[in-house]
């Protein structure tokens, strides 16, 4: 059996297992393959003694010796990468190479680009190790939000709510922010924005300040987006584009609330990333035209709502704990 990485049009075939499940003919393998050691070994040796040992009997097994073990000669072809070279001498020896997706091994991981100086470093593979990072923080029902059946909740009028992000992003993500630990005033002078003056401020930490801006603009594009152009028929815009993506944390002897406003978006999300009446008391989202709150929010759900003219919103008060959520303000 052969588990390989293929530099051919079958590869993205080949990669969606539970899309085009199969065994596959190709030429070429790289980085990682399973060979049989005495095969191998017997190559090797025949290498050595001038490749192509001289078959001195023409009796069945030693037809049969050269035919499961034929010798690996290796191409001095300046133009071949050694995985090109093995590849070529199987071919030149009759011997075929097989991908499979139908099993499972695991899958590498990208190492190069790994941080070491956060204090949850792998918060930051959502482009390295895309496929550990879903499992490890996106929400496990979130796939459910793209089925053609699925009806996503509407607590309040164009205001929908849908599962996201795992706890263990919340956890994360709150763990990094205190560690780094520099949350804003709650003033209106804030020297992090275009001209110093923040209009509706917040005592927050924004998402450049810890290195997790583009990331985040990655995960707006990869999980949001199909969810939003699934609510609000007919709008596009692709890549999502934000310029503020923050957390908030509303305390009561800091920040317990937040004036009624509108957001300098098209749209906005407003992720929970703790628990209601266990961690803090109060919060939720009112919409004024409305007269609907949105309270005991679910951890690692999102709100989305419009940001301008119709949804004007406050932040009711929290009365006891510490209540964290995670917003951007999405095409300004």
């Amino acid at each position: 059996m052969l588990i390989m990485a293929v530099r051919s049009a079958i590869y993205s075939q080949s990669i969606k297992r539970e899309e085009k499940p199969g065994v596959w003919n190709v030429p070429h393998i790289s980085d990682v393959y399973l060979i049989q050691g005495s095969l191998l070994r017997q190559g090797l040796t025949a290498k050595q003694n001038e490749v192509n040992v001289q078959i001195k009997t023409d009796s069945s097994d030693e037809k049969q010796r050269r035919n499961y073990y034929p010798s690996f000669v290796l191409t001095e072809n300046p133009s071949l990468d050694s995985d090109m070279a093995f590849s070529q001498s199987l071919r030149d020896n009759g011997v075929f190479l097989f991908l499979t997706n139908l099993f499972e091994f695991g899958h590498l991981v990208n190492s190069e680009s790994f941080v070491t100086h956060h204090k949850h470093n792998d918060l930051y593979e959502i482009y390295s190790n895309q496929m550990d990072w879903e499992k490890r923080y996106i929400h496990e029902n979130y796939s459910k939000n793209l089925d053609t059946d699925t009806v996503i909740e509407q607590p309040c009028p164009d205001v929908h709510w849908f599962p996201v992000v795992s706890e263990t992003f919340c956890k994360h993500i709150i763990e990094e922010l205190e560690n780094f630990g520099k949350w804003s005033d709650g003033s209106n002078s804030d020297p992090r924005l275009a001209g110093g003056y923040e209009n509706v401020p917040t005592r927050d930490i924004h998402m450049n300040q810890v290195g997790f801006e583009q990331q985040w603009l990655y995960f707006l594009r990869e999980y949001i987006r199909p969810v939003q152009e699934k609510i609000y028929t007919g709008y596009f815009h692709d890549p999502p584009r934000s310029l503020m993506n923050f957390v908030v944390r509303y305390h009561p002897n800091e920040q317990p609330s937040l004036r009624p406003h509108h957001d300098s978006s098209t749209y906005t999300i407003n992720i929970a990333l703790n628990r209601p009446k266990i961690d803090y008391e109060g919060g939720g989202c009112r919409f004024i035209r409305y007269n609907c709150s949105v309270i005991d929010l679910r951890v690692g759900w999102s709100l989305i709502h419009p940001g301008r003219l119709t949804h004007y919103h406050e932040g009711l008060p929290v009365t006891k704990g510490v209540r964290y959520i995670f917003i951007s303000f999405v095409d300004p």
